[in-house]
């Protein structure tokens, strides 16, 4: 006992000095990349308008500096390139750019004023071609000073954690199975959109339906948000522990730009994606976090994170036997699958390593059939009725095996 003790810490000693050794070697490698050909600074009679292409969203914050005066813009991972920032353009406003690597994780540009101005408009287009659009037009020395001054940081900050009680027991069928059902993206993150529909308010619906059906099977649904709200990724996960969950089901409609994708989908957690439209996917889902400035990258403790993977060793098979019971009912019930119906993916969503955890794809926004089937109410309530029976059946067998193992 003793000797597979010193084991165990041995191989956790080494697994921490390996973690840290790759944490201290790593270069910066940005999300997102600046497209030189779509940006450049244009000045507008008094004013002047800087526009940045990007190869897709992210977060990003404006203000003023006095002191001289300056207009400082930081970006979420944005990789400048090896062009010098005076390659954007000139401005009789500026009399000088910068950019470059600010801390770990944050890039800045700095435009060096050469008359006092206000902004007047920041924003971020997140269509097909998104891009960061930043207005100054000139304004008194008093009005600058009073507008001038670094940001409060806080809603760049991580969210503050849940504070929960002691971890739940694995259930083992003596109460009623809770089951967090996070509707995807919501409020400022709309999903995917379609031919009128977008993705966050149809999963909603759909997840206030499939919370009636389970709660008249017997079980306990909470849903993690209730409303068109964005709710960060963290802390949906924060509100299904909270919750005493046993298990957290996230419900999702994307849509692929490239290549056809039909039918329903389940989601395992993985380090790598198991084909490319999946990473695609997750991406897209895990972008609503970037959008609303929320950065996660980069803050997890070396040592947390290998006993978060220690747990996971016990509920990922779990997650798994949930995916084959919730692929056999929706097959079952008649309904259409993916090719492909059981994937893996790095979704950030699916990695809570106490709570057995799946992405549901109820179908594809970018196929017509899909449509179709996501807004009827008949193939919507069988579709409730097969993730209902694959619950039951995966919570008798995950009951029969915790109590085996508690014996």
């Amino acid at each position: 006992m003793a000797g597979g003790l010193r084991n165990i810490i041995g191989a956790l000693a080494l697994a921490v000095c390996a973690i840290v050794g790759a944490a201290g070697a790593q270069e910066f490698r940005a999300l997102a990349r600046l497209d030189l050909a779509r940006s450049g600074i244009v000045d507008a009679g008094a004013a002047v308008e800087i526009t940045l292409g990007i190869s897709q969203p992210i977060p990003f914050r404006v203000f003023l500096l006095d002191g001289p005066p300056r207009l400082v813009v930081d970006f979420s991972e944005l990789d400048f390139g090896a062009a010098p920032a005076a390659t954007l353009g000139a401005s009789r406003a500026f009399t000088a750019l910068e950019w470059g690597l600010a801390s770990p994780g944050w890039t800045r540009l700095i435009a060096h004023l050469a008359a006092p101005m206000a902004v007047t408009e920041a924003w971020e287009s997140t269509g097909a071609a998104p891009q960061i659009q930043v207005r100054l037009e000139p304004v008194s020395a008093e009005e600058f000073v009073a507008s001038a001054g670094a940001p409060v940081a806080t809603r760049w900050q991580l969210p503050k954690a849940a504070v929960v009680a002691a971890p739940r027991r694995r259930q083992t069928g003596e109460a009623p199975l809770v089951v967090a059902l996070d509707p995807g993206h919501g409020g400022i993150d709309p999903g995917a959109e379609a031919e009128g529909l977008a993705e966050a308010p149809l999963v909603l619906g759909f997840a206030r339906e499939l919370k009636e059906v389970l709660t008249r099977a017997g079980m306990r649904a909470v849903l993690t948000r209730d409303e068109d709200t964005f709710v960060p990724l963290e802390a949906r996960m924060s509100a299904a522990r909270a919750a005493g969950a046993d298990v957290f089901l996230s419900l999702h409609a994307d849509a692929l730009a490239e290549g056809e994708a039909a039918g329903a989908t389940v989601y395992l957690l993985a380090a790598e994606a198991s084909d490319s439209a999946s990473a695609r996917l997750a991406e897209r889902h895990d972008r609503g976090d970037l959008l609303a400035g929320v950065d996660l990258a980069g803050h997890d403790d070396e040592v947390a994170q290998v006993l978060m993977q220690m747990a996971r060793a016990e509920t990922q098979p779990r997650a798994d036997g949930l995916a084959v019971a919730l692929q056999a009912a929706i097959l079952g019930s008649g309904l259409k699958m993916h090719k492909k119906p059981v994937q893996a993916a790095a979704f950030s969503v699916l990695k809570s390593p106490d709570i057995p955890s799946l992405l549901l794809e109820l179908g594809f926004m970018s196929s017509t059939a899909d449509r179709k089937r996501l807004a009827d109410p008949a193939w919507r309530a069988t579709m409730a009725e097969a993730i209902s029976a694959a619950l039951q059946a995966w919570a008798v067998v995950d009951a029969a095996e915790a109590r085996y193992l508690r014996q």
